[in-house]
């Protein structure tokens, strides 16, 4: 989609010309199919890395355009966030060293990227969702400002008709309400292609959606969002919700998300998959389609299916079918997009080898898999994984196993055989393998980021900690050493320092209010209890109407019959406020004009947190 100069589908003309176009590009898929076209040697592997642009205090950073402008490189295209970019790497033949080869391409594409970040104050990072996110980074005016994302998101917001509704459960509990697409834009991930014979489609992609839950457990790595700790691959919720075109009220039947793993084994043709996505999923863009397809064909030319794959680009399968061309030959290729972004380069390549090596290694006793296993086992093995990471257990084969079982004993072997049947070369097999091997021995990058935001959190405030963590997985990542040899940051902890500290560094947010009408007893009790010396009074809809302190309190400590009193009665309403990102000296000051020990800190002009003289001292 990012190739086409797309526009919202609006106009019957346009909808009427774009659905020719869609069915003429099925009828030549078909045709291609029909009569070999489609390539089926020799095997090729290629990937797309995301990644984020940080300023010097890990915040996401808002000059990705200005960033690849100076790039300059056909290799680099943007993401809907104006603070990620991708680099699409060159395809190369399945065959002696591809991965190594593969991944010093990669390395020097981010050199390069790297070198123009500095020059701009700027920093990469590889990793599934940003611990330094907060809800401001992903308002509308931090989407990139090309036409494409603009018209994605109007498209996808007339469909809904209604904001996104995000409810993710994990350790913590995040629900919230959104209003535009810009949730999407916290997920980066590494994303991986294998071209495959079009002769045994079918049946390889049934394998690819059977082995992505054991996959998937192994290379976790975005297991913060906002400061909560939800999944151990948040992006998996995180995308399914964030791009849903369904309102709510169609969630209880049986319509599926455009981000999706599916609902069934696939059991017809190639076409079929991209069929059932047209019947489910109503295109909402379209572009100028200069060329027929099917007229192509009869001219001995490939075509592109351009329309084909501008609906494709708005359906997200984790493993996605895809058409491509090369050297003017039509091929099938399998896209995973489940895997995340980092925590190294190295830990990228080796997930691309387990997955590709145990995609090529399918023993005999697998094939036909949609005949012999339940789809809503394998369905369910991938959430596990989602959820639990390599703590995850499968139901694999009839029976319950552990990650570390299912992959030491059956999944590294087969990616082994699998590996040396496509003539990749020893060398590289063992060397990307054993860093998954040692990966499960020890910890992926979910539970690296999570023990140490645990850590951190014992030391720091939520926004503090999500910066420092942000941090020390850069100054780790920069090392380049895989995860699994990453050592935990409280044997060796320096603090990170954060320039330009603001109130929501040092505010508490677990803050206890009270309403109006509520007894200056229980106020009493309340503080009482949680050794605390002030309290905001709110309203129904988080906005402040008072402040109680133990000082306009404590005289009621003797004086039981007045304890009855409401809140109203004795709060007081002249409240001075603060914002979370205003200077900490401006919070100084504020109490020291006002000669006051409190400052509720106030956020779209609800109660955000609460700053005390305490604090200072943090």
């Amino acid at each position: 989609m990012g190739d086409l100069n797309i526009r919202k589908l609006s106009n019957k003309k346009d909808k009427a010309h774009y659905i020719h176009h869609l069915m003429n590009d099925i009828e030549a898929l078909e045709m291609m199919i029909s009569k070999g076209l489609i390539e089926e040697a020799p095997i090729r592997i290629g990937a797309e890395q995301e990644f984020c642009l940080v300023d010097k205090n890990f915040l996401p950073t808002n000059n990705a355009l200005d960033v690849l402008k100076t790039i300059n490189d056909d290799h680099f295209t943007t993401e809907i966030g104006n603070y990620n970019l991708e680099a699409n790497l060159d395809p190369l033949e399945l065959s002696g060293n591809c991965f190594s080869e593969l991944h010093k391409q990669l390395d020097e594409l981010l050199k390069k990227a790297k070198e123009v970040a500095d020059k701009k104050d700027t920093k990469i990072v590889l990793t599934g969702i940003l611990p330094s996110f907060t809800i401001d980074s992903i308002t509308e005016d931090k989407m990139t400002p090309i036409k494409r994302y603009s018209v994605l998101n109007d498209a996808i917001k007339e469909t809904r008709k209604q904001n996104f509704s995000i409810h993710i459960k994990g350790v913590d509990d995040l629900n919230l309400l959104h209003d535009s697409v810009m949730l999407e834009g916290c997920n980066t991930s590494f994303q991986m292609h294998l071209q495959v014979n079009p002769n045994t489609f079918i049946d390889s992609y049934n394998w690819a959606q059977a082995i992505s839950g054991p996959v998937l457990s192994a290379c976790t790595n975005s297991p913060i969002l906002f400061g909560k700790e939800l999944w151990s691959e948040t992006r998996i919720a995180l995308f399914t919700q964030s791009v849903d075109t369904r309102a709510n009220s169609f969630l209880l039947n049986e319509r599926q998300s455009r981000v999706s793993f599916g609902n069934n084994w696939q059991t017809g043709s190639i076409a079929d998959i991209f069929k059932d996505n047209i019947s489910r999923f109503r295109s909402f863009v379209t572009s100028n389609f200069i060329k027929d397809s099917l007229e192509m064909l009869e001219n001995n030319e490939t075509p592109k299916l351009s329309a084909l794959q501008l609906h494709n680009g708005t359906v997200y399968p984790w493993n996605r079918v895809c058409y491509g061309t090369g050297n003017g030959k039509p091929h099938l290729r399998i896209e995973n997009r489940y895997i995340p972004s980092g925590p190294t380069t190295r830990d990228e390549i080796a997930n691309m080898v387990f997955w590709v090596g145990v995609m090529l290694g399918q023993p005999k006793q697998y094939k036909n898999i949609h005949e012999k296993w339940s789809f809503k086992d394998v369905k369910t093995n991938f959430f596990n994984a989602a959820r639990y990471g390599m703590a995850a257990q499968f139901y694999w084969n009839g029976k319950y196993v552990s990650c570390f079982d299912l992959i030491r004993n059956e999944l590294l072997p087969m990616a082994y055989k699998g590996l040396y049947s496509a003539g990749i070369s020893p060398k590289d097999a063992e060397y990307y393998l054993n860093i998954i091997e040692n990966r499960i021995k020890s910890y992926n990058g979910a539970e690296w980021l999570t023990r140490n935001y645990r850590f951190l959190k014992t030391k720091h405030n939520r926004y503090e900690s999500m910066q420092i963590l942000t941090a020390k997985l850069y100054e780790k990542q920069e090392k380049g050493y895989p995860v699994s040899t990453w050592g935990m940051l409280k044997t060796d902890y320096e603090p990170s320092i954060i320039d330009n500290r603001t109130v929501k560094h040092i505010m508490s947010t677990d803050v206890f209010s009270i309403d109006k009408h509520d007894s200056v007893e229980l106020v009493l009790n309340i503080m009482k209890w949680k050794n605390i010396h002030h309290m905001p009074v709110i309203n129904s809809n988080r906005e402040i109407i008072g402040l109680i302190s133990w000082a306009g309190v404590k005289n009621y400590i003797d004086n039981i019959e007045e304890q009855h009193d409401s809140v109203k009665k004795i709060m007081n309403t002249n409240v001075i406020t603060i914002t979370e990102n205003e200077p900490i000296e401006i919070a100084k000051s504020l109490m020291k004009e006002h000669n006051i020990s409190c400052l509720p800190v106030i956020k779209y002009g609800k109660l955000n947190g609460l700053i005390t003289l305490n604090d200072f001292d943090k």
